[in-house]
């Protein structure tokens, strides 16, 4: 190892895998020392540089994660539950820090993360933007302080490749409502209306996902009352701000201690943050 971590990225020839990629190199934080993409994937075996319509930069794509963590301090993984819960299982062997972009998992696949925190940091975030971060804190704050005479409404909007709704930013800006008020947001998330669904049900927090175009994210936190609304907003332009946000976590989780951190943690604006 040398003074620098360095960092595998997964799913590399994605969107965002691309983006991290390219983050890791102009940093002077971090080396980029493996990338990983699915078994059959075109870019398996061929430099990450190359493919990604540049340069050689000695790193060859491959399929076999064991592989790719081995040399690796940590491991920026923004891909699928299942492939997750797969690498989890290889970063913790590798005692790599395991950054989790990926959206969409379930309360099982939450739970099945633990057996690997138990032996390496693993910093999972719906979203890793100081904004959003800060957003969370904010909607959290405003639902604590307003009764049940606002209703609370979440709104996304994303690009139309994007599989799983609501995002998982959505959620977690959920889940920080659901906590100002004292409340489980299973108990109260309203996710589905259409037809006659009756009148809203007082509490309750709703969701809608919008789907179009090139749309990177953007979220709005509605608090409606009668005569008065409040709106809290992130709008991101550019994916750089989740990669950088993701380096930040990777090189903060190096000689942290096993467990499970987000980016509050990440950031210094949670009570646990270290």
């Amino acid at each position: 190892m040398t003074g620098t971590p360095g960092i595998t990225v997964t799913g590399a020839s994605g969107r965002m895998g691309q983006m991290l990629i390219r983050t890791i190199l102009e940093s002077d934080k971090a080396r980029l020392v493996g990338a990983v993409e699915r078994a059959g994937h075109d870019w398996v075996g061929r430099d990450v540089g190359v493919a990604m319509g540049g340069t050689q930069i000695g790193v060859i794509v491959t399929d076999d994660a064991l592989e790719a963590f081995a040399p690796a301090q940590a491991i920026i993984d923004f891909t699928a539950p299942a492939a997750t819960l797969e690498f989890a299982k290889l970063a913790a062997q590798a005692r790599a820090v395991h950054v989790i972009g990926t959206t969409g998992m379930t309360d099982e696949d939450l739970m099945a993360l633990k057996p690997a925190a138990r032996h390496a940091v693993i910093v999972r975030a719906g979203n890793m933007s100081l904004g959003v971060n800060l957003l969370t804190q904010l909607t959290k704050r405003v639902a604590a302080a307003l009764d049940e005479d606002f209703d609370i409404e979440i709104i996304e909007s994303h690009h139309n490749q994007k599989v799983d709704a609501p995002s998982g930013t959505a959620l977690m800006l959920g889940e920080a409502a659901a906590e100002g008020r004292g409340v489980s947001l299973n108990a109260v998330s309203d996710r589905a209306r259409d037809g006659m669904t009756g009148k809203r049900t007082r509490g309750d927090i709703g969701f809608h996902a919008i789907r179009g175009g090139d749309i990177i994210g953007e979220h709005d936190v509605l608090f409606a009352a009668a005569g008065e609304r409040i709106t809290l907003r992130h709008v991101a332009s550019d994916r750089s701000v989740f990669a950088r946000g993701a380096l930040k976590a990777a090189l903060w989780g190096q000689g942290r201690d096993p467990g499970e951190y987000d980016m509050l943690d990440v950031l210094g604006l949670s009570d646990g943050a270290q």
